[in-house]
C-alpha cells in the first residue's frame, strides 16, 4: 500500500531525511517512532504530498506521490501534529468545510458520519475553540475521515493530551485499526505504540535504524522483572544461577531486572518461588530497544 524508496530531504546544507526505504502493507498499523528532530514529521508530511523531496520516489496505493498528488491525497487522511483547525468555525461547519475541500460528494453527510465515528455527536454544535484539547484532537481526526481515506497518517495525536483524554484518544485509535485501514502512526507514548501496533519504524538522524514486528526487534534477548516478598542476596544469587541469565540488577522495594538469553520466565519462576514471588513480566520491552537504537543507553 506505501512504498518509500531511498528518500533524501535537504534543505541547504542541512539534511532531515537522507536515504528513507521502507514498506507498508495494506491493512498493517505501524509505530513511526524517534527523537525529536529525527525525521518523522518529514517524511509524513512528503508522503502527505504537503512537502516534496530532494531525492528518491513514494508511492500509495501505486500512486507516485509527486506525480499523481491529487488521485494520493483522496487516498490518504492526515492528522498532523497541529490539527489544521479553524477554531472560530461550529464543529459540524468545519468538518463539512474539510469534506467539501476534498471533493466529497455530499460533504455535510460525510461530516455526521465523520463526527460520529469519532465521538463528537454531543459537541458538534459548538465553536471549536471553546472544546478542550482531546475534542480539538477529535475534530483533527474526523476531517481526516471525512472522506473515507484507505490510509491515515497520524503524526503525535496525543500530543498535549492529559493522562484521560490520551486514553479516549488511544481507544478511538483502537476503533479505527479495527476497520483494517493502513495506518502509519508516530507518538512519543510508547505505551499506545505497544497497545496499537505490531510493528515499528525506527528514524534517528534521519535514517531509518530498525524495522521490524515488536516482538522480534529485540533480537532474543529479553528483559524480566521480578518481585519478591523476601529479596536479598540469596534470592539474587538463585536467580544469576538460572540458565541463561546473564544479569540481575537489585532496583529497589524488591524488584528484581534480569536479562536473559530468550524466554526463560518459567525457569525464572522457579527459582524466584521460594522467596515469595509477587509478580513476574518479561519481554523485550519497547523502551529499552528504542532506547538502545537511538540514543544507545537502556533504562
Amino acid at each position: 500500500m506505501i512504498r518509500v524508496e531511498h528518500l533524501t530531504k535537504r534543505y541547504g546544507a542541512t539534511t532531515a531525511i537522507e536515504d528513507v526505504s521502507f514498506e507498508v502493507p495494506k491493512g498493517q498499523v505501524v509505530g513511526f517512532l524517534g527523537p525529536n528532530g529525527a525525521g518523522k514529521s518529514t517524511t509524513m508530511r512528503i508522503l502527505t504530498g504537503s512537502l516534496g523531496a530532494t531525492e528518491g520516489r513514494a508511492t500509495v496505493d501505486g500512486r507516485d506521490v509527486f506525480t499523481d498528488a491529487r488521485e494520493v491525497k483522496r487516498r490518504i487522511g492526515y492528522l498532523p501534529e497541529v490539527p489544521p483547525l479553524y477554531p472560530n468555525m461550529v464543529v459540524r461547519d468545519y468538518v463539512a468545510f474539510a469534506g467539501q475541500l476534498k471533493g466529497v460528494k455530499d460533504p455535510v453527510a460525510a461530516a455526521e458520519r465523520a463526527i460520529s465515528r469519532v465521538g463528537l455527536g454531543k459537541v458538534g454544535h459548538r465553536i471549536i475553540e471553546h472544546l478542550s484539547k482531546g475534542y480539538r484532537q477529535r475534530v483533527g481526526l474526523a476531517q481526516a475521515l471525512v472522506h473515507d481515506p484507505e490510509v491515515l497518517i497520524l503524526d503525535e495525536p496525543n500530543s498535549g493530551l492529559d493522562p484521560a483524554q490520551r486514553v479516549e484518544i488511544r481507544d478511538l485509535l483502537h476503533d479505527l485499526v479495527e476497520d483494517k485501514r493502513t495506518i502509519i502512526l508516530s507518538t512519543h507514548v510508547l505505551a499506545d505504540i505497544e497497545a496499537i501496533c505490531r510493528r515499528v519504524i525506527i528514524i534517528n538522524k534521519g535514517r531509518i535504524v530498525a524495522e521490524d514486528d515488536i516482538e522480534r526487534l529485540g533480537g532474543e534477548q529479553r528483559t524480566v522483572t521480578v518481585a519478591v516478598a523476601r529479596a536479598g542476596e540469596a534470592a539474587i544469587a538463585a536467580l544469576r544461577a538460572v540458565e541463561g541469565v546473564s544479569a540481575v540488577v537489585d532496583e529497589g522495594d524488591g524488584r528484581l531486572r534480569l536479562t536473559t538469553d530468550g524466554d526463560r520466565r518459567e525457569h525464572v519462576a522457579n527459582a524466584a518461588a521460594p522467596f515469595g514471588l509477587l509478580e513476574l513480566s518479561g519481554r523485550a520491552r519497547l523502551e529499552e530497544i528504542y532506547l538502545r537504537l537511538t540514543m544507545g543507553a537502556t533504562p
